[in-house]
């Protein structure tokens, strides 16, 4: 077995101590976990991107998702037109 070092700020560490042990965890495990699925996946199983919605667009894609749901309607009426949507 080896070691690992990493250097995090307190607050981070203190957050994300409090989220894995929400969940039955330690940041240990979590760490052994994240390695694995490097070497499962052979790649960095993070998304990093430089736009993030924010809470209003989340909130509001929440609402609308939850509309559709509850109604059972959809706005569209074929994936062509879905995806087009989606591309623009």
């Amino acid at each position: 077995m080896a070691n690992i070092t990493i250097r995090v700020d307190d607050r981070t560490k203190n957050e994300a101590k409090q989220i894995v042990e929400s969940l039955g965890l330690d940041l240990s495990s979590v760490t052994r976990v994240f390695y694995r699925q490097i070497v499962r996946e052979h790649r960095v199983p993070v998304s990093l991107s430089l736009q993030m919605p924010t809470p209003q667009e989340t909130l509001a894609a929440k609402k609308e998702a939850d509309e559709i749901l509850a109604s059972g309607v959809s706005r569209y009426s074929n994936l062509d037109d879905m995806l087009h949507d989606m591309e623009s």
